[in-house]
């Protein structure tokens, strides 16, 4: 889609199973858009059940990137996403199609709409297993505890029990010595960029949590992450801390029953969206929130094509 705009970009934000992936699509098929995923766990092939990927259908019909592009025990840092998610928004801009970032991972959206420069430091793979092995006696909601102390900041923008983000934290304070916090900068994007925040009444979107995590049991959840334990990834994996990876997997391995992982895996969506709400929130001017309701594309698609709400950072 061609706009009377320099470079743009439509960013879509919101929480889990609000319904982001389905109004991208139809926004996309719309408008001549491209998608950029900005869901941290839809890199890792093989992880398809649990982290409600697009249906081969969808990636096949509206072109999709940056799904299923690393193994589940490869490493894919934020600036590498950064790098290649404004390669990709520079290819689509050059083939006349209209790039939308698509997500509910902050870190990921904002690195690419703010500009991020994160702490250039050589991952220390000694350091990184003695911190790991380190979180994995005393628990990945200790160790951040223990980053809290060092980087108060840096501590409340990370998940207690995101392992892998804790131990990065960690990894630059300590071969830097200077707080994780105080190295981010930023550079702003040459794009001109319009944010979408998508919403649901809560307890709405509550039940859409629960009637998901119930269709991905039914989908064939425990078949995929017995597969991928067969394959050779282990269960103390950090990508295998993801909902629902992290449940089924202790119930593949007798610790807990199934009824206990579905509860555990619901429970922790549930706080995982109110995590969620802390990077995309409602006072933010920037982002332009959508309710979820009947004629919801058709009131976003206007909003897109209309000449309000686009920013340029670098101004």
């Amino acid at each position: 889609m061609r706009l009377n705009i320099d470079a743009p970009l439509v960013v879509i934000v919101g929480p889990t199973a609000v319904g982001k992936t389905i109004l991208s699509i139809e926004l996309a098929r719309r408008l001549s858009g491209e998608i950029l995923s900005a869901d941290s766990r839809l890199f890792y092939k093989g992880m398809d059940m649990g982290t409600a990927k697009p249906t081969l259908q969808a990636r096949q019909e509206i072109p999709h990137h940056l799904i299923d592009i690393v193994l589940l025990d490869e490493n894919f840092s934020l600036p590498l996403f950064q790098q290649k998610a404004y390669a990709l928004i520079d290819q689509i801009h050059s083939w006349g199609n209209l790039p939308f970032l698509v997500g509910g991972t902050g870190q990921y959206i904002w690195a690419v709409v703010e500009g991020w420069k994160p702490p250039v430091v050589i991952p220390n793979n000694r350091m990184r297993t003695a911190l790991f092995t380190w979180g994995s006696v005393i628990g990945a909601e200790e160790l951040h505890r223990r980053l809290g102390i060092l980087d108060p900041e840096a501590a409340d923008k990370i998940q207690p029990k995101n392992l892998r983000r804790t131990i990065r934290a960690l990894e630059v304070i300590l071969s830097t010595g200077k707080l994780f916090s105080s190295q981010r900068r930023k550079q702003a994007p040459p794009y001109t960029i319009k944010i979408i925040g998508l919403e649901r009444p809560r307890e709405e979107l509550y039940r859409r949590i629960d009637n998901r995590i119930d269709a991905m049991i039914k989908s064939g959840l425990v078949e995929e992450v017995e597969q991928l334990l067969a394959s050779g990834f282990t269960a103390n994996l950090p990508t295998m801390s993801a909902i629902g990876y992290q449940e089924i997997a202790l119930f593949l391995g007798g610790q807990i029953s199934l009824d206990d992982a579905v509860i555990l895996m619901k429970r922790r969506t549930r706080k995982f969206v109110r995590h969620q709400s802390n990077w995309f929130k409602k006072t933010d001017s920037r982002i332009k929130w959508f309710n979820m309701k009947e004629n919801a594309v058709d009131l976003v698609e206007e909003y897109i094509r209309s000449s309000r709400g686009w920013q340029n950072p670098k101004k």
